[in-house]
Protein backbone atom coordinates (compact mmCIF):
# COMPACT_ATOMS: atom_id res chain seq x y z
CA UNK A 1 0.00 0.00 0.00
CA UNK A 2 0.88 3.52 -0.82
CA UNK A 3 0.91 5.10 2.97
CA UNK A 4 1.61 8.26 1.26
CA UNK A 5 -1.03 8.38 -0.95
CA UNK A 6 -3.32 6.97 1.44
CA UNK A 7 -2.32 9.81 4.03
CA UNK A 8 -3.08 12.91 1.09
CA UNK A 9 -6.43 11.10 0.40
CA UNK A 10 -7.17 11.15 4.08
CA UNK A 11 -6.10 14.87 4.68
CA UNK A 12 -8.04 16.01 1.19
CA UNK A 13 -11.51 13.75 2.47
CA UNK A 14 -11.07 15.26 5.47
CA UNK A 15 -10.82 19.17 4.50
CA UNK A 16 -13.89 18.09 2.31
CA UNK A 17 -15.61 17.42 5.11
CA UNK A 18 -14.38 20.61 6.94
CA UNK A 19 -13.04 19.12 9.65
CA UNK A 20 -9.77 19.47 11.60
CA UNK A 21 -7.70 16.72 12.76
CA UNK A 22 -8.55 16.86 16.40
CA UNK A 23 -12.45 16.66 15.27
CA UNK A 24 -11.82 13.47 13.25
CA UNK A 25 -9.58 11.74 16.05
CA UNK A 26 -12.72 12.74 18.46
CA UNK A 27 -14.75 11.08 16.37
CA UNK A 28 -13.07 8.08 15.97
CA UNK A 29 -11.97 7.74 19.96
CA UNK A 30 -8.31 8.46 19.00
CA UNK A 31 -5.56 10.80 19.15
CA UNK A 32 -4.93 13.75 16.85
CA UNK A 33 -1.29 12.62 16.88
CA UNK A 34 -2.34 9.27 15.38
CA UNK A 35 -4.54 11.17 12.78
CA UNK A 36 -1.53 13.04 11.70
CA UNK A 37 0.73 9.73 11.65
CA UNK A 38 -1.74 8.74 9.08
CA UNK A 39 -2.35 11.89 7.17
CA UNK A 40 1.64 11.99 7.03
CA UNK A 41 2.26 8.55 5.29
CA UNK A 42 4.02 7.16 8.48
CA UNK A 43 0.98 4.16 9.43
CA UNK A 44 -1.99 3.15 8.39
CA UNK A 45 -5.40 3.25 9.84
CA UNK A 46 -6.28 -0.02 12.07
CA UNK A 47 -8.61 -3.02 10.46
CA UNK A 48 -10.94 -1.81 13.24
CA UNK A 49 -11.34 2.14 12.33
CA UNK A 50 -11.24 1.42 8.35
CA UNK A 51 -15.16 1.10 8.64
CA UNK A 52 -15.72 4.31 10.75
CA UNK A 53 -13.00 6.19 8.95
CA UNK A 54 -14.44 5.68 6.01
CA UNK A 55 -18.22 6.11 7.01
CA UNK A 56 -17.07 9.86 8.25
CA UNK A 57 -15.12 10.51 5.14
CA UNK A 58 -17.92 9.43 2.77
CA UNK A 59 -15.69 6.91 1.20
CA UNK A 60 -15.04 3.48 0.70
CA UNK A 61 -12.74 0.72 1.99
CA UNK A 62 -11.64 0.36 -1.09
CA UNK A 63 -11.49 4.07 -2.20
CA UNK A 64 -9.22 4.03 1.10
CA UNK A 65 -6.51 1.40 0.58
CA UNK A 66 -6.28 3.29 -3.21
CA UNK A 67 -6.06 6.51 -1.79
CA UNK A 68 -8.11 7.78 -4.01
CA UNK A 69 -11.84 7.96 -5.38
CA UNK A 70 -12.90 5.47 -7.83
CA UNK A 71 -15.30 5.30 -10.40
CA UNK A 72 -17.28 2.58 -11.23
CA UNK A 73 -14.99 1.19 -14.04
CA UNK A 74 -11.89 1.40 -11.93
CA UNK A 75 -13.24 0.03 -8.73
CA UNK A 76 -12.94 -3.88 -9.68
CA UNK A 77 -9.66 -3.29 -10.89
CA UNK A 78 -8.49 -1.29 -7.37
CA UNK A 79 -9.92 -4.17 -5.76
CA UNK A 80 -8.25 -6.62 -7.21
CA UNK A 81 -4.53 -4.70 -7.09
CA UNK A 82 -5.78 -4.01 -3.39
CA UNK A 83 -6.36 -7.97 -2.61
CA UNK A 84 -2.65 -8.95 -4.37
CA UNK A 85 -1.30 -6.53 -2.02
CA UNK A 86 -2.79 -7.79 0.73
CA UNK A 87 -1.55 -11.03 -0.40
CA UNK A 88 1.78 -9.75 -1.01
CA UNK A 89 2.13 -8.30 2.51
CA UNK A 90 1.28 -11.43 4.01
CA UNK A 91 3.77 -13.56 2.01
CA UNK A 92 6.31 -10.86 2.97
CA UNK A 93 5.51 -11.29 6.66
CA UNK A 94 5.47 -14.95 6.85
CA UNK A 95 9.42 -14.49 5.15
CA UNK A 96 10.36 -12.04 7.83
CA UNK A 97 8.89 -14.63 10.25
CA UNK A 98 10.56 -17.28 9.20
CA UNK A 99 13.99 -15.34 8.37
CA UNK A 100 13.75 -14.07 12.03
CA UNK A 101 13.49 -17.91 13.60
CA UNK A 102 16.51 -18.84 11.31
CA UNK A 103 18.61 -15.65 12.53
CA UNK A 104 17.68 -16.75 16.35
CA UNK A 105 18.79 -20.80 15.91
CA UNK A 106 22.14 -20.05 14.24
CA UNK A 107 22.81 -17.44 16.93
CA UNK A 108 21.95 -19.51 19.76
CA UNK A 109 23.99 -22.16 18.65
CA UNK A 110 26.72 -19.93 17.09
CA UNK A 111 27.08 -18.68 20.84
CA UNK A 112 26.71 -22.11 22.62
CA UNK A 113 29.93 -23.01 20.70
CA UNK A 114 31.97 -20.75 20.75
CA UNK A 115 31.54 -20.76 24.80
CA UNK A 116 31.70 -25.00 24.61
CA UNK A 117 35.23 -24.22 22.56
CA UNK A 118 36.63 -21.37 25.28
CA UNK A 119 35.82 -23.60 27.89
CA UNK A 120 36.90 -26.97 26.27
CA UNK A 121 40.18 -26.45 25.08
CA UNK A 122 43.62 -25.14 26.77
CA UNK A 123 44.03 -21.26 26.33
CA UNK A 124 45.25 -18.06 28.10
CA UNK A 125 42.69 -16.55 30.37
CA UNK A 126 42.65 -13.12 28.68
CA UNK A 127 41.52 -15.60 24.75
CA UNK A 128 39.14 -17.14 27.05
CA UNK A 129 37.54 -14.19 27.78
CA UNK A 130 37.61 -12.91 24.49
CA UNK A 131 35.77 -15.91 23.22
CA UNK A 132 32.97 -15.50 25.60
CA UNK A 133 32.94 -11.45 25.27
CA UNK A 134 32.41 -12.36 21.39
CA UNK A 135 29.91 -15.12 22.20
CA UNK A 136 27.95 -12.44 24.33
CA UNK A 137 28.43 -9.81 21.23
CA UNK A 138 26.92 -12.23 18.76
CA UNK A 139 23.67 -13.72 20.68
CA UNK A 140 22.75 -10.22 21.50
CA UNK A 141 22.84 -8.97 18.40
CA UNK A 142 21.37 -11.70 16.68
CA UNK A 143 18.46 -11.87 19.01
CA UNK A 144 18.07 -8.00 18.24
CA UNK A 145 18.17 -8.80 14.64
CA UNK A 146 15.49 -11.69 15.38
CA UNK A 147 13.18 -8.86 17.28
CA UNK A 148 13.40 -6.51 14.12
CA UNK A 149 12.80 -8.86 11.52
CA UNK A 150 9.45 -10.01 13.63
CA UNK A 151 8.39 -6.44 14.73
CA UNK A 152 8.50 -5.85 11.09
CA UNK A 153 6.54 -8.56 9.97
CA UNK A 154 2.32 -7.52 10.01
CA UNK A 155 0.83 -6.56 13.56
CA UNK A 156 -0.84 -7.58 16.66
CA UNK A 157 -3.96 -7.11 17.17
CA UNK A 158 -5.87 -6.34 20.94
CA UNK A 159 -8.09 -9.12 22.48
CA UNK A 160 -10.87 -6.55 23.99
CA UNK A 161 -11.67 -4.37 21.15
CA UNK A 162 -10.04 -6.14 17.88
CA UNK A 163 -7.45 -3.26 16.82
CA UNK A 164 -4.13 -4.18 15.14
CA UNK A 165 -1.12 -1.87 15.85
CA UNK A 166 2.78 -2.10 16.18
CA UNK A 167 4.30 -2.28 19.42
CA UNK A 168 7.16 0.37 20.14
CA UNK A 169 10.22 -1.66 20.61
CA UNK A 170 10.12 -1.38 24.59
CA UNK A 171 6.81 -2.53 24.65
CA UNK A 172 7.74 -5.54 22.41
CA UNK A 173 10.84 -6.79 24.33
CA UNK A 174 9.66 -6.47 27.13
CA UNK A 175 6.45 -8.15 26.49
CA UNK A 176 5.73 -11.84 27.89
CA UNK A 177 4.71 -14.23 24.76
CA UNK A 178 3.75 -17.21 23.35
CA UNK A 179 4.69 -18.19 19.80
CA UNK A 180 1.59 -16.24 18.57
CA UNK A 181 0.77 -13.98 21.00
CA UNK A 182 2.63 -11.02 23.11
CA UNK A 183 1.14 -9.31 26.38
CA UNK A 184 1.02 -5.70 25.16
CA UNK A 185 -1.40 -2.28 25.78
CA UNK A 186 -3.42 -1.72 22.99
CA UNK A 187 -2.97 1.76 21.81
CA UNK A 188 -6.55 2.29 20.89
CA UNK A 189 -8.55 1.16 24.37
CA UNK A 190 -5.68 0.74 26.78
CA UNK A 191 -6.21 -3.02 27.96
CA UNK A 192 -3.30 -4.99 28.30
CA UNK A 193 -3.80 -8.32 26.73
CA UNK A 194 -2.15 -11.56 25.34
CA UNK A 195 -2.29 -9.06 21.43
CA UNK A 196 -2.36 -12.40 18.65
CA UNK A 197 0.12 -11.61 15.98
CA UNK A 198 -1.31 -11.28 12.57
CA UNK A 199 0.36 -11.00 9.02
CA UNK A 200 -1.36 -7.98 7.67
CA UNK A 201 -1.24 -4.76 8.84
Amino acid sequence: MDQIKIGKFIASMRKEQSMTQRQLADVLNISDKTVSKWECGNGMPEVALMLPLCEVLRINVNELLSGERLDGADYQRKAEENMMELVREREESKKKIILAVVVCVLTILSGVTIILVSGLLEMSTWLRAVLIAIAAIVTVGGIGVACVLDMSAGTFECRKCGTRFVPSSAAYIAGVHTITTRKLKCPHCGQVSYCKKRLTH
